[in-house]
């Protein structure tokens, strides 16, 4: 995981997406122990207020779970879960305004969809 303080993106949405991708790219498997708040805050420099509040995320979303007295885990059917918001989030940013776009230059259904196969293809 990487964290860019040049980036638009607040630190603690970051950290969350950090660990779906891990999640989702299986360097945590379900059931599987997340580094801590204090490991994340250490290892990143950040203040473990920020940290904690992208786990918070997580846990609101159902991706961690907590074990008191143990630490944070990858829930069960979390990878599911990702899959599924990270689908619908590439469609509202990227294939919506694909659309708009290829309507604009008045480009057809069957040329988007030739387009994409090319790009499969390279």
């Amino acid at each position: 995981m990487h964290i860019n303080f040049e980036d638009e993106r607040p630190i603690f949405i970051q950290i969350a997406e950090g660990i779906e991708d891990a999640i989702l790219t299986g360097a945590f498997s379900e059931n599987d122990q997340i580094p801590s708040i204090t490991e994340l805050s250490v290892s990143y420099k950040i203040n473990p207020a920020t940290a904690l509040k992208g786990i918070a995320i997580l846990v609101d979303e159902g991706i961690i779970f907590k074990k008191r007295g143990v630490g944070m885990f990858v829930a069960p059917g979390a990878v599911l879960k990702l899959r599924d918001k990270r689908k619908e989030l590439f469609y509202d940013h990227y294939i919506k305004k694909l659309i708009e776009e290829a309507n604009k230059l008045g480009i057809t259904r069957t040329e988007i969809l030739k387009m994409v196969e090319r790009g499969y293809t390279e």
